[in-house]
């Protein structure tokens, strides 16, 4: 079955190329571990626009309501061969294990959706301001939802070692 997506907008950021290139055997960090931690951290407090398309009118309408939202997106400057992983190493480090690519949050992935949780700023007609959205710039958006914490939360929730170790490693920066 074939699945066909159409955008509804595009992502106006001041982030202007991948911190991850993707090959056909693996990831790997454009700049150094230290340099991407600091940029995690900077991505949290980053403005960027979501430019919806003209046409949708109305689809917007009562999101303004809501503090957070999902943006769903499509990472554009992956290429083709980064969607054939099955499996990398957590942000191109070979000091981590090598796992399948659904364990990951890598944009190199068969179907590169990826999704972001935002503070929502606020609405210009069809232009919505979000605080913390790691999407390049130009960026297509496929789809955004309010973000309901009683319908996305989990409980009890357990990660592997080393994704806590990245965590841990990007919080002490």
């Amino acid at each position: 079955m074939e699945i066909i997506l159409k955008p509804v907008g595009h992502v106006r950021s001041e982030l202007k190329a991948p911190s991850l290139v993707a090959s056909s055997s693996d990831i790997k960090l454009k700049k150094n571990f230290d340099q991407t931690r600091k940029e995690a951290r900077e991505i949290r407090t980053l403005i960027s626009e979501l430019i919806i398309n003209p046409g949708l009118d109305g689809i917007l309408d009562g999101l303004e309501d809501f503090s957070h939202i999902l943006v769903l997106y499509w990472p554009h400057l992956v290429p083709p061969e980064g969607r054939t992983l099955t499996k990398v190493h957590p942000i191109g480090r070979k000091d981590l294990p090598l796992v399948g690519v659904f364990s990951t949050c890598s944009p190199a992935r068969p179907n590169p959706i990826l999704v972001t949780a935002v503070r929502l700023l606020e609405r210009n007609e069809n232009v919505l301001k979000v605080q913390g959205l790691e999407a390049i710039d130009g960026s297509p958006i496929i789809d955004l939802k309010p973000y309901v914490p009683s319908y996305y939360s989990a409980e009890e929730v357990e990660l592997s070692e080393w994704m806590m170790r990245i965590n841990k490693e990007i919080s002490e920066a």
